[in-house]
C-alpha cells in the first residue's frame, strides 16, 4: 500500500479521512472494517451526510396489515374505467367475445408485468425514481416519466370527481333535476327548452347545466363556476387523504375501496329485478366471434389491461415499497390482477342489466310515439284502415303488434314508405347504441336511475361511489408522484404533498372552462397513452434484457423463498416486449389514420359532432406527448456520456481509527452485514444490480475484482449496496 495513502494515514491519524468509493474500490487494500469506524455519505454541495445516521433516523412507512395494502392496490386498480370504459368496450368490441382477447392479454402482459413492478417496487423500496436509476442507471429517466404521466392523469381525472361531487349534491332532491326538461317563458307561454326537446333531459343537464359547455375547443367561454368550487372540493379530499403518505392513505382505503362494492351488489340485485334487464344481460354476452380477428379491438383491449392494472404510472411501485421485503407479492400480484377483471365484469353486468331496462323503455316509448304517426296517417287518409291488422288494440299496443303493423305498411307502402319517418322500434337498436366515458355514466345511466323507484336514493348511492372509485385511484396516483421525489430528493412530505395539489388545482382550471370537458379528452384520450406504453416496455427491457431476467428470478427466489413461475421468465424476456412493442406501433399507425378530434356538443343542432383538433391544440398534444417522454432519452445521454453521475462519485467513505459508532463487537457473525448495512432483517440490503451499484465513469465492475471475503465487492470494506446509499 502506498505510503501516502488515506488508509495508511488512517493507521496513524485519529483525524477524518474521507475518500470516494470509487477510488477505494479501484485502490485500496482490504482492511478489518472491526477495526474501523465505517460512514458511507454522499457529497452534495460540499456537504456530506453519514448514510449510517441517515438509515438511523429514516423510519420508512409500512402497511398496517396485508389487508390494508391489498386493499390500497385494489383501489388503485380498480377505478372509473372498469365502470364505464370496460362495458363501453364490451359494447362495442362484440359483446362476451370481447373477454377473450381481454383475458388472454391480461394473463401474458397484465399480470406478469405488474408482478414485475410489485417485485422491483418491494425489493428497492423506493418509488419509480430510486427503483429504475437503481436497476439501469441510464434508464432511470423511467422514473420521472412516470412522474410527469401521473401529473397528466390526476390533472384531468379529479375533474372527473369534481363532476361527480356536483351529480351527488344534486342528486338530494325529487324528482332529480335531469328527469325532465326545463321549461321556459316567452311572454305568456311557457314552452319547453329548445335544446333540450331535440336531445333529452339527461344529455341537456349534463351539456347545459352541469358542463355549459362551449361548441369548440377553440371558444373558452371563462370559467364554470360551479365545477371550479367542485374541483376545490375534490383536491382538498385527495389532499387531506395523502397528506400523511400511507398513514392516512391506507385508513381511507378501507371506506374507499370497500364502498364500491357494496353499491354495485345492490344495483346488481336491483337491476335484474327490473323488467328487460335480462335483455341487455344476454346482449351483452351473446359473442360476436368475427370482432375477435379485428386487430383494433386486441389493441383497444391491451390498452385498457395498462390502465386497468395502473401499470407504468409508478403508483404500484410506490405502493409495494412499503412492503416487508418477505411478502409474496406474487400471491398478490394474480389477487389483485382478477380482482380487477371481476370488477369489470360485475360491473359491466350492472350496466347491461339497467340498460337494458332502460333500452326497454326507450322501445315502448318509440312504440307509442310512431303509433300515434300512424293513427295521424289513418286520421287524414293518408294510410288506409284495411293495413291494421283487425286484432291491434291502439289503447294497449304491444312492441310485437307494431312490429306486425310496422311490417305490413313498409310492405304495401314501399315506394312512398320512407316518406312517412315510421322507426322500427327495435330492441337491439337501442342496446346496440354505444356510449362510453362519461356519457355513460352521467348521460345513459342517470337517465335510467330516472325511472327507478326512489330514483333520488339510487343516484346518491352511484355517484357516492364514483367519488369514491375516483378516490382511490388519485391516492394511487398521488403515490407515484409524491413517493419518488421524496425518496430521491428528500423533499418534506407534508409541505410537498400540499403543495403538488395547490399546483394541480390552479393548472386543473384549464379543465373547468366551459371548452374543459375537451381538453379532458385531449388527456385522456392521447396524452397519456404513447407514453405510458413507451414506460411499460422499457420498464420490461431494464428487467429483463439489461439486468437480466435470470438474475431478476434468483432475486425473486431469496426474497420469496420459492421460485416462481417458468411462465414468467418466458413472459419478460420475450412475449411481453413483443406484444407491447407490436402495440406501440399500431398506436402510432392508429394517430396517423385517424387525427386526433373530439366530440364537440353544438348548441343550434342539440347534437354531438366529432371535430378535428384545431393546430394549436395539436400542437399542445404534441407537447405533451414530448415533456412525458424527455426524461428517458434525456437521462439516457447524460450518463452514457458521463454528463450525469449515477451517484457513485459522490459517495464516500469516512473512518477514524480507534472510535467505534456502536458496540459490534458483540454481534455475532451474521449480524455485522445487518448492522451495517440495515437495521432490521427485512430490510437487508438488495443485491440487485451489484455488478454497478458504485461504478463511476470508467471505473470496472467491482465484480470483475478478486472475491475477497471479507466483501462482496472484492474489497476489505462491506460497503452498504442499499438503494438509500446510492440515491
Amino acid at each position: 500500500m502506498p505510503k501516502n495513502s488515506k488508509v495508511t494515514q488512517r493507521e496513524h491519524s485519529s483525524e477524518h479521512v474521507t475518500e470516494s468509493v470509487a477510488d477505494l474500490l479501484a485502490l485500496e487494500e482490504p482492511v478489518d472494517y472491526k477495526q474501523s469506524v465505517l460512514n458511507v455519505a454522499g457529497e452534495a454541495g460540499g456537504k456530506q451526510k453519514a448514510v449510517e445516521e441517515e438509515l438511523d433516523a429514516e423510519d420508512r412507512p409500512a402497511w398496517n396489515s396485508k389487508l390494508q395494502y391489498i386493499l390500497a392496490q385494489i383501489g388503485f386498480s380498480v377505478g372509473l374505467g372498469n365502470i364505464w370504459r370496460f362495458p363501453y368496450l364490451c359494447q362495442k368490441n362484440g359483446g362476451g367475445a370481447y373477454l377473450v382477447p381481454y383475458l388472454v392479454l391480461l394473463i401474458i402482459i397484465g399480470i406478469p408485468l405488474f408482478f414485475l413492478e410489485l417485485a422491483v417496487g418491494q425489493r428497492i423500496r423506493r418509488g419509480s425514481i430510486g427503483v429504475w436509476h437503481y436497476v439501469c442507471p441510464r434508464l432511470g429517466g423511467i422514473g420521472f416519466s412516470s412522474c410527469i404521466v401521473c401529473l397528466f392523469v390526476g390533472l384531468y381525472y379529479n375533474v372527473i370527481i369534481g363532476w361527480s361531487i356536483f351529480y351527488f349534491f344534486k342528486s338530494f332532491q325529487y324528482p332529480l333535476p335531469w328527469s325532465e326538461c326545463p321549461v321556459v317563458r316567452n311572454g305568456s307561454v311557457a314552452v319547453v327548452e329548445a335544446e333540450c326537446e331535440k336531445s333529452s333531459a339527461t344529455t341537456y343537464f349534463w351539456y347545459r347545466e352541469a358542463l355549459d359547455i362551449s361548441d369548440s375547443i377553440s371558444e373558452s367561454g371563462g370559467l364554470n363556476w360551479k365545477m371550479t368550487l367542485c374541483l376545490l372540493v375534490a383536491w382538498s379530499i385527495v389532499g387531506m387523504a395523502v397528506v400523511k403518505g400511507i398513514q392516512s392513505s391506507g385508513k381511507v382505503m378501507y371506506f374507499s375501496s370497500l364502498f364500491p362494492y357494496v353499491v354495485l351488489a345492490c344495483f346488481l340485485v336491483r337491476g335484474l329485478l327490473l323488467r328487460g334487464a335480462v335483455d341487455g344481460i344476454l346482449h351483452m354476452f351473446t359473442p360476436k366471434l368475427d370482432k375477435m380477428l379485428d386487430p383494433q379491438v386486441w389493441r383497444e383491449a391491451a390498452t385498457q389491461v395498462f390502465f386497468a392494472l395502473g401499470l407504468g404510472f409508478g403508483g404500484v411501485i410506490a405502493f409495494s415499497s412499503y412492503n416487508k421485503q418477505d411478502n409474496n407479492c406474487h400471491f398478490d400480484a394474480a389477487l389483485v390482477s382478477f380482482i380487477n377483471f371481476f370488477t369489470s365484469v360485475l360491473a359491466t353486468l350492472v350496466v347491461f342489466a339497467v340498460l337494458g331496462f332502460k333500452a326497454n323503455i326507450m322501445n315502448e316509448k318509440c312504440v307509442v310515439e310512431n303509433a300515434e304517426k300512424i293513427l295521424g296517417y289513418l286520421n287524414s287518409n293518408v294510410l288506409s284502415r284495411d293495413l291494421i291488422p283487425p286484432h291491434v288494440n291502439f289503447s294497449h299496443l304491444t312492441t310485437k303488434d307494431y312490429m306486425e303493423m310496422y311490417n305490413v305498411i313498409m310492405t304495401v307502402k314501399e315506394d312512398q314508405f320512407s316518406a312517412l319517418g315510421l322507426d322500427p322500434c327495435l330492441l337491439e337498436d337501442e342496446l346496440d347504441k354505444s356510449v362510453q366515458g362519461t356519457g355513460l355514466a352521467f348521460i345513459a345511466f342517470t337517465e335510467a336511475m330516472t325511472h327507478f323507484p326512489a330514483s333520488p336514493f339510487w343516484s346518491v348511492m352511484f355517484f357516492l361511489m364514483l367519488i369514491n372509485l375516483g378516490l382511490g385511484s388519485m391516492i394511487g396516483t398521488m403515490a407515484g408522484i409524491t413517493t419518488p421525489i421524496i425518496d430521491t430528493f428528500k423533499v418534506p412530505k407534508e409541505m410537498f404533498t400540499v403543495g403538488c395539489c395547490v399546483f394541480a388545482f390552479f393548472v386543473g382550471l384549464l379543465f373547468v372552462q366551459r371548452s374543459g370537458n375537451y381538453f379532458v379528452t385531449m388527456f385522456d384520450d392521447y396524452s397519456a397513452t404513447l407514453p405510458l406504453t413507451l414506460i411499460v416496455i422499457l420498464e420490461n427491457i431494464a428487467v429483463a434484457w439489461i439486468y437480466g431476467t435470470k438474475k431478476f428470478m434468483q432475486e425473486l427466489t431469496e426474497m420469496l423463498g420459492f421460485r416462481p413461475y417458468r411462465f414468467y421468465f418466458y413472459m419478460w424476456k420475450f412475449v411481453s416486449p413483443l406484444c407491447m412493442a407490436i402495440l406501440t406501433t399500431a398506436s402510432v399507425i392508429q394517430l396517423g389514420v385517424m387525427p386526433p378530434g373530439y366530440s364537440a356538443w353544438i348548441k343550434e343542432e342539440a347534437a354531438e359532432r366529432y371535430l378535428y383538433f384545431p393546430n394549436w391544440a395539436m400542437a399542445l398534444l404534441i407537447t405533451l406527448i414530448v415533456v412525458a417522454t424527455l426524461p428517458i432519452p434525456v437521462v439516457f445521454v447524460l450518463r452514457h456520456f458521463h454528463l450525469l453521475s449515477d451517484g457513485s462519485n459522490t459517495l464516500s467513505v469516512s473512518y477514524k481509527k480507534g472510535r467505534m459508532m456502536k458496540d459490534i463487537s458483540n454481534l455475532e457473525e451474521n449480524d455485522e452485514t445487518r448492522f451495517i448495512l440495515s437495521k432490521v432483517p427485512s430490510e437487508a440490503p438488495s443485491p440487485m444490480p451489484t455488478h454497478r451499484s458504485y461504478l463511476g465513469p470508467g471505473s470496472t465492475s467491482p465484480l470483475e475484482t478478486g472475491g475477497n471475503p471479507n466483501g462482496r465487492y472484492g474489497s476489505g470494506y462491506l460497503l452498504a449496496s442499499t438503494p438509500e446509499s446510492e440515491l
